[in-house]
């Protein structure tokens, strides 16, 4: 990799982090990867006791990397994805997880370039968005039996679905961004729908880059345009707030009785 920079795109999932890495994507210095250690070729690769060694080989393997998944070339061809033009002289690594958070923070202390960004959405409409995605909600399962712990749907310590699951990782985040300031960012999912160019200048000069010309046409395409796909990256400004109608009112206001008077209570703002 030559020292380029790292950036890890964390968030649990129905969080807009697939929007959030064609973002990047489609920034001409950076070289996207999606959902490395759920890759065949690199599940199981690096854990929290792995070595600055270790992480730096995963790094160097993930840059030289191309397959259909990581690409998501598949998605590219449907149209669920754009095509994006590379400059060729890429600058950056970045690539997302929903999965495996608790390998964020050793990976930031053992490698100095890496970087951090943890998109945090309103956990009612997480909630809400994992129920409607049948691919992620598994079919016969209660919702107001799930919402919590989401035992339906987490396999291991490596999934993160669920309120309380939610909770661990914006704890998480928060904590990141307070030790590492200068390379770990938390956003809202709200604040990047809704003032996407302002948020987008900050995301970028954390890795030392300015929004490029092809990133602004996708921002504004991507606003734009409207995919009822569990993973399309064209989303209406609706999505802030659909879960507001659809969620049942008994999990939105457990959900803030829990929330209020702590930290989290920041991510209710609507």
């Amino acid at each position: 990799m030559n020292g380029q920079r790292v950036l890890w795109l964390g968030g649990v999932a129905r969080s807009g982090t697939s929007w959030l890495g064609q973002i990047f994507n489609s920034h001409p210095a950076v070289r996207f990867r999606f959902q490395p250690l759920f890759a065949y070729e690199f599940k199981n690769r690096i854990n929290e006791d792995s070595s600055a060694d270790e992480y730096a080989e995963f790094l160097n393997e993930l840059w030289d990397s191309d397959t259909e998944f990581l690409t998501q070339a598949d998605k590219v061809r449907t149209g669920e994805y754009p095509q994006f033009e590379a400059s060729g002289s890429e600058q950056v690594l970045a690539f997302k997880e929903n999965r495996y958070q608790s390998v964020i923070e050793p990976l930031l202390r053992r490698i100095d370039r890496a970087h951090f960004i943890g998109l945090i959405r309103h956990p009612c409409a997480v909630i809400n968005s994992w129920s409607k995605n049948s691919r992620e909600f598994p079919a016969g399962s209660i919702l107001r039996d799930e919402w919590r712990f989401a035992s339906c749907k987490n396999n291991g310590p490596e999934d993160y679905f669920g309120f309380y699951r939610w909770k661990e990782v914006a704890n998480l985040y928060l904590d990141l961004q307070e030790k590492w300031p200068d390379r770990a960012l938390v956003i809202r999912f709200e604040e990047l729908v809704r003032h996407r160019v302002e948020v987008c200048h900050r995301l970028f000069r954390l890795v030392g880059l300015e929004l490029d010309d092809q990133t602004s046409a996708f921002l504004d395409q991507s606003g734009s345009q409207h995919s009822g796909s569990y993973y399309s990256v064209y989303k209406s400004p609706d999505v802030v707030d659909c879960w507001q109608r659809e969620l049942d009112p008994y999990i939105t206001s457990e959900i803030h009785a829990d929330l209020a008077g702590t930290r989290l209570a920041r991510f209710l703002d609507e």
